[in-house]
């Protein structure tokens, strides 16, 4: 049995989730119904770090939206049921918060299959639902969906921004680390084929069960095979073993490592050593922009009991998720699905309001936000204990488009996606 939780994090969201807020005058009360969010993310499994954080970005955008009267005139609420990293989880939730608690819309997702999921059942009923944090290509590929955006940037994406420059650096043999599960395949498909059309010699791939906690017989078959370059598809706490065990036997400098993608939540608080390789980003919160500075501040306002004491890239997604619908709501001036999704296939957020180098924008083909990727490193001279990351590259997002994607994505007409008008 399911249990429906308000999702409040700390005393000052109590007020913006629980207390009626003041809009022209009146109280939300003696408006309209409220509109009810439900966040779709894990609090338990492999990503339950990254899913509180996603939780963290959510509630600042919704506050920020009460505190100035909500949207349409209506208060925002949220309910939050975990999805436990796993996919069945994901379609119950997702099914329940339909059909009982009468959402209006989804947000949150880091798993790539457990996104996929919940996006087959908004589909069958027409909610909108926003793909925060899971990146593997086929989300925004075959898994596309009219009702589902994808606010990550994809391991394709990202293989295109780190590969030929290692390649081309370190060498041309290359041993691949896979994450047993939909997002470590997809990911490591798309290295391996951006990899070989530029010359790699693919040696090996070694497959990494969920949950795995003990890497002695992956890194000693990485020593036996003995690669220039490694390009690993591991994700969560996973990830965080794996890191951890290969700076224990001073492996991190032996090899180049590529991980495709580090989220924040995976490694904050690790040692610098264990930092090692070249891995891709969507955003730093030490990254000289306008805007980040004020970011970052509000962040640590809203949140100042957190252990992440600065927002990472899984907080900016899940904030930039919820607050680009909210916005598209406001635009499209109705709840009304088909009027927010059309909103939404035209969205572009210019770099200066973004916080990244590059205008982002909504692909109204995949439905997935482009936006600017970053490569990082282990920063050898922080400016203190939170500076873990060394930025240094970015790419456009034309640089590093996913064009498998637009050929695969094939979204249901607006003649097959159900109204829905929360």
């Amino acid at each position: 049995m399911f249990k429906k939780q308000k999702a409040i994090f700390n005393k000052s969201l109590v007020a913006t989730a629980i207390l009626s807020a003041t809009f022209s005058g009146m109280s939300f009360a003696d408006e309209k119904a409220p509109l009810v969010i439900g966040f779709t993310s894990d609090s338990s499994g492999q990503y339950a770090n990254s899913g509180a954080s996603d939780r963290r970005g959510m509630m600042m955008a919704i506050n920020e939206f009460n505190e100035k009267g909500g949207v349409l005139g209506r208060k925002i609420e949220t309910i939050h049921i975990d999805t436990e990293t796993t996919p069945a989880t994901g379609s119950r939730v997702a099914e329940r918060m339909i059909t009982r608690d009468k959402v209006a819309f989804l947000v949150g997702a880091v798993s790539s299959g457990v996104a996929n999921a919940i996006s087959q059942v908004a589909q069958s009923h027409g909610v909108i639902y926003m793909n925060t944090n899971s990146s593997s290509p086929t989300e925004s590929g075959k898994n596309c969906h009219r009702v589902k955006f994808v606010w990550d940037a994809n391991g394709s994406n990202f293989a295109q921004a780190a590969i030929k420059n290692s390649l081309e650096t370190y060498g041309k043999n290359m041993l691949l680390v896979t994450n047993d599960y939909v997002w470590g395949h997809d990911t490591t498909a798309a290295t391996k084929k951006i990899a070989e059309a530029n010359g790699a010699n693919i040696m090996d791939n070694i497959l990494v069960p969920q949950g795995t906690r003990d890497f002695a017989s992956v890194l000693l078959k990485v020593q036996q095979t003995n690669p220039d370059v490694i390009a690993a598809a591991v994700g969560g706490d996973d990830q965080k073993a794996m890191r951890s065990q290969i700076a224990q036997l001073d492996m991190g400098d032996k090899y180049a490592w590529i991980n495709n993608q580090q989220d924040w939540p995976d490694v904050y608080g690790l040692p610098t050593e264990n930092l090692f390789g070249v891995f891709g980003t969507t955003w730093y919160y030490d990254l000289d922009l306008p805007g980040v500075e004020d970011f970052v501040k509000k962040y640590q306002e809203t949140y100042p009991d957190t252990k992440m004491k600065v927002p990472g890239n899984v907080f900016f997604n899940g904030y930039w998720a919820t607050r680009s619908l909210l916005e598209a709501v406001e635009r499209a001036g109705t709840t009304n699905n088909h009027a927010v999704i059309k909103e939404l296939e035209k969205l572009r957020i210019p770099a200066e309001t973004r916080m990244q180098h590059d205008d982002a924008w909504m692909n109204p083909k995949t439905h997935q936000m482009q936006q600017t990727v970053y490569l990082a490193t282990q920063n050898p001279q922080p400016s203190g204990k939170d500076d873990m990351f060394l930025m240094i590259a970015h790419t456009s997002p034309d640089q590093v488009a996913d064009t498998k994607a637009d050929a695969t994505c094939k979204l249901e007409s607006f003649e097959d996606t159900p109204v829905y008008t929360p």
